[in-house]
């Protein structure tokens, strides 16, 4: 079950992060300091040498590290943009989190082809909103 999603922009700003979890407001800010705490692990990530020098990289990062309660899976675009989602138990398989990641990466190219939309800006949209909701319940 997915906790917290998260859009983090190229300059390591946080775009969109909204949390699925009912619970006190010391909970979302735990949940932003871990997805915060994740951006080192992208980075590390990043920086790992490609297998061979034509080899175009993967954008689903897997699992970036865990906490004692959650997995934190990442997801970086071509324009570094990231995806974070912070998962609670059961865990989905592989595959299951790679088309998440590809579904949640499709909602946020609707939201930033709306002509309204500022660059680097936070998503307010709540179409965006919506989708990624759906996204979310669908597990």
């Amino acid at each position: 079950m997915i906790v917290c999603a998260a859009v983090i922009g190229q300059a390591n700003n946080p775009l969109y992060l909204e949390t699925f979890q009912q619970g006190s407001s010391d909970d979302a800010l735990r949940f932003h300091y871990i997805v915060h705490c994740s951006l080192d692990a992208v980075e590390e990530k990043l920086a790992l040498p490609r297998k061979s020098p034509g080899e175009p990289s993967d954008a689903y990062l897997g699992l970036l590290y865990p906490t004692e309660d959650y997995k934190v899976f990442g997801y970086v675009t071509n324009t570094r943009v990231k995806f974070i989602l912070v998962v609670d138990e059961p865990v989905p398989k592989d595959e299951e989190m790679r088309m998440i990641f590809k579904r949640f990466h499709a909602a946020y190219v609707d939201a930033v082809c709306n002509p309204f939309y500022s660059v680097n800006t936070p998503l307010t949209s709540s179409s965006f909103d919506a989708s990624v909701r759906t996204i979310i319940m669908t597990l």
